[in-house]
């Protein structure tokens, strides 16, 4: 179910991008943040999925407080004339880079015990030939 809404959401997300117009350089930093943010939250949320953790509140209030949080952070550091944005990239790239090791692994695993599966079933029947 999350899945679908995932691909429903990447789908939309890729039809509206295309038929927007293009964003102003004055607001680039804002969305390139609140994407990672975003994505940061998305790619939680398939490691939750995976845990068989997930819960629609802490994600929904993850994905937007995390948006909104880094944008704060964009505009404090525009008025600071320091690029503070620059630290929660940095953070969010990390976590997202960590969920995805996760989400590999898990599916790495699932794999190779599917060719053990079938493996051991091509043994089974040779034996049962003989």
């Amino acid at each position: 179910m999350v899945y679908i809404a995932i691909i429903i959401g990447c789908a939309l997300g890729a039809i509206v991008g295309i038929n927007a117009p293009i964003i102003s350089y004055t607001y680039s930093n804002y969305l390139a943040i609140a994407i990672i943010a975003a994505l940061d939250s998305v790619f939680g949320c398939v490691t939750s999925v995976i845990k068989k953790n997930f819960d629609l509140k802490i994600f929904l209030s993850g994905f937007f407080g995390n948006a909104i949080l880094s944008i704060l952070l964009t505009v404090l550091g525009e008025k600071l004339n320091v690029d503070i944005y620059l630290a929660a990239i940095i953070v969010f790239v990390g976590r997202m880079f960590t969920n995805l090791a996760i989400i590999r692994r898990y599916y790495v695993e699932k794999w190779c015990l599917k060719l053990e599966e079938i493996k051991n079933k091509k043994n089974e029947e040779k034996t049962e030939e003989k």
